[in-house]
């Protein structure tokens, strides 16, 4: 199928600036077609252009090679889609007993185990993936198992541990290094922010400041949770990933790596995604979304099926889409945080599909306005809820003292020059009183910890007994039993 790439680039170039993203980049598998191109700078303020080599972080697209991994492992033999994760993580505990007693890899991989996302548990926390599995086993579910469809990156993670346990691979990593990154010849891909970072090659993570200005932040490390999102990888890469894809377990050199039907269970739909009120403003035309086992599935205007995942994660915006039934796949990259990539996705496959034009620019700057206005709203709705001129019922020094919670572990508050200081996981923030026992950390703190609420619960008697920070409650410690972590 032959494409015009001045079309494509006008797309892509059209979409940066209307985004407002300093780097881009992009595949484009039509047939036996390839483009891949860069756009764009590396880093925001410097001339060096990103090019189809370029890495940059996928985030979550990462899911599909996990799945895809697995998909190896069950054509051997060595793993089934429904076996219990116990029989390949004999460790693995959930604290609902019916998920506990009941889960399967493919609960894991498909989010239907009750569990909500719990990321604090990974997000820059000093845990290593043993400790995590670990808490997660602890952590409290929100909904009942197989219920509902509830997006979980530690069930990616417990996935990933299976697969180089039945594979008997020094780790995950290994194994999709030597199976699945080699075989497709995804030279530059890799699984570290540190050898990312070491390439000559690579994209700058951005975010937007309070005062909506583009600036350089640093790489995100994933090592602990590496199977739900650590991969980095360039255009050119991902470009033999998606055509692999569209061949169904095909090499572009005719190899076979995986089975057409395990592939296609990965692409089949197992839990329906209910599509809220902002999703159905970016899908006006989808009757039906759905997860598979690493990637979502969409119908897309009249009919088309889509197979696709995005990926956010630190600066850096990913999103790789298939047409399969066109034989056409997409992937473009970002070094911010952007609609781009879906809007970009949209455009191409309307181009490449031969579909009628639509405002994809208007459709999501909308949206992008509608969200801004509605956390806006929530900050003032939050704002003029306070109760001014209120104090904390106790003494500061009262609310210092270690604080626990099974699968979150320690909180530690102290008093330090007049106000109070929170140290949790390896985060660490001053508190600023809002009213009464509830109090905020800085905004100026890792944005991830960042303005959020820590609640204070006193007995009967006057005394603190415990805070609630994410959710969770943590109940206050005797001095005596300090040493819980």
């Amino acid at each position: 199928m032959a494409i015009d790439t001045a079309a494509i680039d006008t797309i892509l170039q059209e979409s940066m600036r209307a985004a407002d993203v300093p780097g881009a980049a992009l595949a484009v598998v039509a047939g036996d077609t390839v483009y891949a191109q860069g756009y764009g700078v590396k880093a925001a303020g410097q001339d060096d252009p990103v090019t189809p080599e370029t890495l940059f972080a996928i985030g979550s697209t990462t899911k599909a090679f996990t799945a895809t991994a697995m998909a190896l492992l069950v054509d051997e033999g060595k793993m089934a889609w429904d076996d219990p994760v116990r029989k390949h993580l004999p460790a693995f505990r959930l604290s609902d007993p019916l998920a506990d007693a009941n889960v399967t890899l493919r609960d894991l991989v498909c989010h239907r185990t009750g569990l909500p996302r719990h990321d604090m548990l990974w997000l820059g926390s000093p845990w290593d993936r043993a400790e995590i599995l670990r808490r997660i086993g602890l952590a409290k579910p929100s909904a009942s198992f197989r219920a509902v469809y509830q997006y979980q990156n530690i069930c990616f993670l417990a996935a990933g541990e299976a697969v180089a346990r039945a594979a008997g691979a020094p780790s995950f990593e290994a194994f999709v290094q030597s199976r699945l990154l080699d075989p497709l010849n995804m030279t530059g891909a890799n699984f570290s922010t540190h050898d990312a970072e070491q390439a000559a090659d690579h994209a700058t993570p951005h975010r937007r400041n309070p005062k909506n200005r583009i600036e350089i932040i640093p790489w995100r490390n994933l090592d602990n949770v590496g199977p739900a999102g650590s991969l980095n990888a360039g255009a050119r890469d991902l470009a033999r990933w998606v055509r692999f894809q569209l061949a169904g377990g095909v090499t572009p050199d005719g190899a076979r790596l995986v089975s057409e039907a395990s592939l296609r269970e990965t692409h089949t739909p197992q839990m329906v995604i209910r599509m809220e009120q902002n999703t159905r403003a970016l899908y006006p035309d989808t009757t039906q979304m759905s997860y598979g086992l690493g990637w979502s599935i969409f119908d897309y205007r009249g009919g088309h099926e889509i197979v696709a995942h995005g990926g956010a994660i630190g600066g850096f915006r990913a999103q790789v889409a298939l047409a399969p039934q066109a034989d056409i796949g997409i992937a473009v990259l970002a070094n911010i945080p952007s609609h781009l990539p879906e809007m970009a996705r949209n455009l191409l496959l309307d181009y490449l599909l031969d579909l009628p034009a639509h405002d994809w620019k208007t459709a999501y700057s909308k949206q992008l306005k509608q969200t801004e206005s509605e956390q806006k709203a929530r900050k003032k709705e939050k704002k003029a809820g306070r109760h001014k001129k209120t104090t904390p019922s106790r003494e500061l020094a009262a609310y210092a003292g270690t604080y626990a919670e099974p699968a979150y572990g320690t909180a530690t508050v102290t008093k330090k020059g007049g106000r109070l200081t929170i140290a949790w996981s390896s985060y660490e923030s001053k508190l600023a009183h809002f009213h009464f026992d509830t109090f905020t950390t800085a905004t100026g703190s890792d944005p991830v910890f960042a303005d959020e609420e820590v609640v204070f619960t006193l007995g009967a008697d006057g005394s603190v007994t415990a805070l609630s920070l994410f959710d969770a409650t943590f109940k206050k410690l005797k001095k005596e039993s300090v040493g819980v972590s």
